[in-house]
């Protein structure tokens, strides 16, 4: 009996990948993960979020929505998050940037958004999490409009610190102290 094996990209196969399309992948120890497009719900969390930010007084330059991040799992892997703010120090390095791609030997973003869509819960609240932390990302967000949620995680000593908010409650951003948001006002999007 023969078992059929495929063969596993590299992060470089992966930087030059091109399949002709507008299609955003993920790379997951060495798998290609094709980016599902976002339900109209995870659209207007993701939107709202850029809006409140906005309000906030975070320049626009610091917010982007499906940048890549270079992570390390198995191997070096990327991952699209919904939504990203970076620091003023992220900001200058990418400066003339041809690709919206953060690479491992530049510094994180402060946060960094997941809305959770449907059948992803284990990538979202698992794999994600411990990736982000081994990238020394300081607040990820976990927007979950399935579970009526939204956990917070704040980056203490190469680990996270979980805050989980439902219904009225108004988060708390360790970063972002000016945040008045409940998870209603979130999850209506």
């Amino acid at each position: 009996m023969t078992v059929a094996t495929v063969k596993k990209m590299t992060f470089e196969e992966f930087l030059n990948y091109d399949d002709g399309t507008d299609a955003l992948y993920e790379l997951e120890n060495g798998e290609l993960i094709p980016m599902s497009s976002e339900s109209e719900l995870n659209c207007r969390i993701a939107m709202f979020l850029v809006v409140c930010f906005l309000k906030l007084g975070i320049p626009y330059y610091r917010l982007r929505m499906k940048t890549e991040i270079a992570v390390n799992s198995r191997q070096v892997g990327v991952r699209v998050p919904d939504l990203v703010v970076f620091s003023e120090e992220l900001v200058k390095i990418m400066e003339g940037a041809t690709r919206s791609l953060i690479l491992m030997d530049m510094p994180p973003p402060v946060l960094v958004v997941e809305v959770v869509s449907p059948n992803q819960e284990n990538r979202d609240y698992r794999y994600k999490r411990s990736e982000y932390a081994a990238r020394g990302i300081a607040e990820y967000w976990i927007v979950d409009p399935i579970a009526q949620k939204v956990t917070v995680l704040e980056w203490v000593e190469g680990f996270y610190d979980e805050q989980v908010y439902v219904g009225d409650q108004v988060i708390v951003s360790p970063l972002f102290a000016d945040v008045k948001l409940t998870v209603a006002e979130i999850l209506q999007g």
